[in-house]
């Protein structure tokens, strides 16, 4: 089992930026994939970002490429998601999702934290 925790979500004004955290704990060893999804009051999960949980490759839904990049902490078995730029289509709940297979963009991830609520306000 994994355990996922996120965090740095809030309340922010178009064109600012956030940074959300995911720490990792538990079979760490298992994992594959890190990645980042978000879902709007409505409307169905979406990919946001995915990496792996090596370093060597990422990748990003094309609405958040430039904006937004996904990197890792090994010694502290975190990921972090540093959003710029951010607009009020970015309101979301992010999820932060780790799976032990080769599988980036499919919301099917093993493994989900709680969430946290990012909010951009125009």
């Amino acid at each position: 089992q994994v355990q996922l925790v996120e965090s740095g979500g809030g309340l922010v004004q178009a064109g600012g930026s956030l940074r959300l955290s995911c720490a990792a704990s538990g079979r760490t060893s298992s994992i594959y994939v890190m990645g980042w999804f978000r879902q709007a009051p409505g409307k169905e999960r979406e990919f946001v970002a995915a990496m792996r949980w090596s370093g060597d490759s990422s990748t990003y839904a094309d609405s958040v490429r430039g904006r937004i990049t996904i990197s890792r902490d090994n010694a502290k078995n975190a990921v972090y998601l540093q959003m710029n730029s951010l607009k009020p289509e970015d309101t979301a709940v992010y999820y932060c999702a780790a799976n032990p297979d080769r599988i980036w963009r499919d919301p099917t991830y093993n493994y989900w934290g709680q969430g946290t609520q990012v909010t951009v306000s125009s």
